[in-house]
């Protein structure tokens, strides 16, 4: 990994967001950019006094969702962060691989709306491509030239792992450079009706106790928007054109699918994501006891919960490792949360901290060793990330120093 760019409720940049995450300032609040009164779920985490007109030229706006543009922002960070100039490169040497859950909501929303109140010929013709979800891969390729292998993985949360495990897939198959990541969320009227109707989000007009993943009284999850973008490429490759390795390496990544039987999925429904880690640690060539940090998935849903804690038992045992979900300022962004964490799990190498989990303590039946309140100052050389997908996608990836 040698760039990381990072687009978040609280934190237009890398630098922003990780000063935010390790004091603890959350974002999550009242959603501002329509007025929620008359829905159920009133909080969010959004990414407010973003002016795309600051970041992107005037002609990219009229053709692009509000989360295609924070992803080109990301991707523009990310980029520059890594060193990475296309046209010093091979015309085929740059994928894109990002991951997605709804595409550009917000954009659709509009032009239903322009579609039934004024007529057809109100619609833009940009909405045949700017509500899809591999929209975020084709704009950040063609605003950059980038004409290598490049795709979009739809799998909710856990999307954003599968998506850097296949720009893994293209690196080792010789391609020199992959963006890849996600920056996700619909926070819409459309988008929201959508997320309300899963039944797992927080009802709480509270911002300090809606979103309380592991403990006993948890009501849901808090949605948010944003992600980061990340840039992979093959490490000679990258040492012969001067970059250096200052993030970490992609040691390991696993995905599975939940069985549909109760009896498949175990006594607490962990089965799936425990051989997701259990893979993941294989594909690595770790063992449990060489993970430094936790970066869990963190639903807030109490059935989840217990299954995501029963997988780290099963596989860590008593050991005390500990866990954190920096999502708990942000809210649960989709497809962009995992590259999210992927990225704090890196910022955490490279600093030697554990970004807190805010709002929360976890109830003594979890017996999970949940970093609260402060960061926790520690050597991090390795670290799991967990993330699971509506209706039983799971996924696992392990990210490890240069060393």
């Amino acid at each position: 990994m040698t760039g990381i760019g990072v687009v978040a409720p609280n934190g237009l940049n890398t630098a922003d967001y990780w000063s935010a995450t390790l004091a603890g300032r959350s974002a999550i609040g009242r959603i501002e950019r329509f007025d929620p009164q008359r829905y159920r779920v009133r909080l969010a985490g959004e990414v407010r006094d973003f002016v795309p007109e600051r970041h992107l030229p005037n002609r990219l706006i009229p053709q692009t969702d509000h989360v295609t543009r924070l992803s080109l922002v990301a991707a523009q960070e990310a980029l520059a962060d890594a060193g990475v100039d296309a046209g010093e490169l091979p015309e085929y040497a740059v994928g894109v691989v990002t991951a997605s859950s709804a595409g550009g909501f917000e954009f659709g929303h509009r032009e239903l709306d322009n579609l039934w109140r004024k007529g057809p010929a109100y619609v833009s013709a940009y909405q045949s491509f700017a509500w899809f979800y591999a929209v975020n891969s084709g704009q950040i390729s063609i605003r950059h030239g980038l004409r290598g292998p490049s795709g979009v993985l739809v799998a909710d949360q856990a999307g954003g792992l599968d998506a850097i495990a296949q720009a893994r897939r293209h690196v080792r198959g010789g391609v020199p450079v992959v963006v890849t990541g996600g920056v996700d969320g619909s926070l819409c009227p459309w988008g929201w009706i959508g997320q309300i109707s899963c039944g797992q989000l927080s009802e709480s007009e509270d911002p300090r106790d809606a979103y309380r993943p592991f403990a006993e009284d948890a009501t849901g999850y808090v949605p948010g928007e944003g992600g980061a973008i990340l840039v992979l490429e093959d490490e000679d490759g990258a040492r012969a054109r001067g970059a250096a390795c200052r993030y970490g390496r992609v040691l390991g990544y696993a995905a599975t699918f939940d069985g549909r039987r109760a009896e498949d999925r175990g006594p607490h429904g962990e089965r799936g994501l425990c051989r997701a880690i259990e893979l993941a640690l294989a594909d690595a060539n770790v063992r449990p006891g060489d993970i430094d940090v936790i970066f869990a998935d963190a639903a807030g849903v109490q059935e989840l919960d217990r299954a995501e804690v029963a997988a780290l038992h099963s596989i860590f045992g008593d050991r005390p490792v500990p866990v954190t979900a920096p999502k708990t300022m942000t809210g649960r962004m989709n497809a962009g949360g995992a590259p999210l964490d992927v990225a704090a799990a890196l910022l955490s190498i490279r600093d030697g901290v554990v970004p807190p989990t805010v709002h929360t303590r976890p109830s003594p039946s979890y017996a999970v060793n949940l970093v609260v309140d402060q960061p926790l100052r520690m050597r991090v050389s390795t670290a799991l990330v967990v993330a699971r997908g509506y209706h039983g996608f799971n996924s696992a990836m392990i990210v490890a120093d240069a060393s």
